[in-house]
């Protein structure tokens, strides 16, 4: 799986990545100051391929480009902060 491709689904709320009708996805609430991140969720058929933390990234990084502040509140996304302290 080359480059997956995130989208921000705003109408969803969720970040988004969708692979052969399978859809993994980062959901969230985005409020004037801050961009709650909720939880994580990839189906069976694409675990393996470091999709959750594509997703994560692609939300701290709509975040800081909106100048939001991150609230964790997904254990996976908590996890990948510890993991990996310069994206927080």
């Amino acid at each position: 799986m080359s480059d997956p491709q995130v989208r921000d689904n705003r109408e969803a709320e969720q970040f988004e990545i969708t692979v052969e009708g399978e859809t993994a996805f980062l959901a969230y609430e985005r409020s004037a100051g801050s961009l709650v991140l909720i939880h994580t969720e990839v189906p069976v058929a694409l675990r393996g391929h470091h999709l959750g933390e594509v997703l994560v990234k692609a939300a701290l990084d709509a975040g800081a480009a909106e100048h939001l502040r991150i609230v964790a509140v997904c254990p996976f996304v908590k996890a990948y902060l510890r993991k990996h302290p310069e994206g927080a």
